[in-house]
């Protein structure tokens, strides 16, 4: 068996990964089975710059603030700021600390000085505007959706005027409660106001959708799709607050499933412009279902943003997991040797491609065990889903960043 899957693993190049797939896709996914790991974002890096280069991809997307990551795109094409308020203000997650992701942004701002717009390379999140302990107010992407359409179409058409929304919106404070993530009451998503902001975004979206033709003469295709992004962010967040005040049983499954439909949305318009670079935790980019147990909550279960853009792209959407051996400084030891990663480990390469497809044929019906993680933040991959994803990476040992 040791053979069988010697002969399924490549260098990490991007010229292997690209072997294992019949086409270019407009999206490549890069999944991680941990955030926070520079080893992983420096192998991410890499694999960004010799698709660049090598497969004429022009756009990296990761699990980021779609909003935020507006102030990065900002600076990486037209000079904007400077990299320390760009790594301050245009992450989530606290993503902006990462040495990796600094040297992202540096390494894309030097690749595009002097050349023309239609050669540079772009960086986009589209993550919403959520974290695991509450979600956004949104007056952001309200307010510059109303503000773009205010400026360029007939005032009789639009559904409210800014003093409108502002009386609506309230205080931020109300939206970003982070009582209200456990104890639904204390959220304002069911509010008469917020049902009424409700229909006004999609009012407000419908108008910039009526209006393409002369939205994108009036201003250009650029100010156009991002105000797209303000019209799916303001009606994605006033659905996920929606649901946050919601009592069922199924809320928390609902929350996690909008998150990633918010996700898809995103990575579908970055499609239309590809080729993309897109990096996240394997759970987002997998195409089977996304499980987690969260606190007391039964086992929940939704379609990842993976499975959702596979189902409209085909294809033209492949999925690459990243598997690893150790994390030592966080408790993951050696893997067992009848895991997969155990299987993995015993490969003579510190990292290596791995032909999923490939393995999975040659393991027949002898599926690995599971791996157990002894550390809530490390999602081993599951042996049942080798054959659905179009490749491997795999890193035998992860340093302390």
């Amino acid at each position: 068996m040791a053979t069988d899957i010697k002969d399924t693993t490549h260098a990490v190049e991007a010229a292997a990964v690209m072997k294992l797939l019949r086409a270019r896709p407009r999206l490549l996914a890069l999944g991680e089975p941990t955030h926070g790991e520079d080893t992983l974002l420096d192998l991410r890096n890499e694999l960004f710059r010799q698709l660049v280069e090598q497969e004429g991809y022009r756009t990296i997307a990761i699990e980021s603030d779609c909003l935020r990551g507006l102030v990065v795109d900002d600076y990486v094409t037209s000079g904007t700021g400077t990299l320390d308020e760009v790594m301050e203000h245009g992450f989530s997650h606290g993503w902006g600390t990462s040495a990796a992701n600094r040297e992202l942004v540096r390494w894309i701002r030097a690749y595009n000085d002097g050349r023309p717009a239609s050669e540079q390379l772009r960086f986009a999140g589209f993550d919403g505007p959520l974290e695991i302990t509450g979600a956004a107010s949104p007056r952001q992407a309200l307010t510059a959706l109303h503000g773009y359409l205010t400026a360029h179409v007939d005032a009789d058409l639009l559904p409210c005027t800014t003093q409108t929304l502002d009386r609506l919106l309230g205080t931020d404070d109300r939206w970003t409660d982070p009582a209200a993530m456990m104890d639904p009451s204390r959220s304002v998503g069911q509010s008469a106001e917020a049902r009424e902001l409700r229909l006004l975004a999609d009012d407000l979206a419908a108008l910039l959708d009526a209006q393409t033709p002369h939205l994108i003469t009036a201003t250009s295709r650029h100010d156009w799709d991002r105000a797209r992004l303000y019209g799916r962010t303001a009606t994605g967040l006033l659905r996920y607050h929606y649901w946050m005040a919601d009592t069922s049983p199924n809320r928390m499954a609902r929350l996690c499933a909008l998150r990633d439909s918010m996700m898809a949305a995103n990575l579908l318009v970055l499609a239309e412009r590809g080729p993309a670079m897109v990096h996240a935790h394997n759970a987002h980019l997998q195409r089977e279902k996304s499980t987690m147990r969260m606190w007391d909550q039964p086992l929940l279960e939704w379609w990842s943003a993976g499975a959702l853009v596979s189902a409209h792209l085909g294809e033209e959407y492949a999925f690459v997991a990243t598997a690893l051996g150790t994390i030592r400084h966080q408790g993951v030891d050696t893997p067992p040797p009848d895991t997969l990663e155990g299987l993995l480990y015993a490969l003579p390469e510190d990292r290596c491609v791995i032909d999923s497809p490939r393995l999975a044929t040659a393991l027949g019906d002898t599926l690995p065990a599971p791996r157990v993680s002894p550390w809530f933040g490390y999602s081993p991959l599951d042996p049942a889903h080798l054959a659905d994803s179009d490749g491997i990476v795999f890193v035998k040992d992860v340093p302390q960043s």
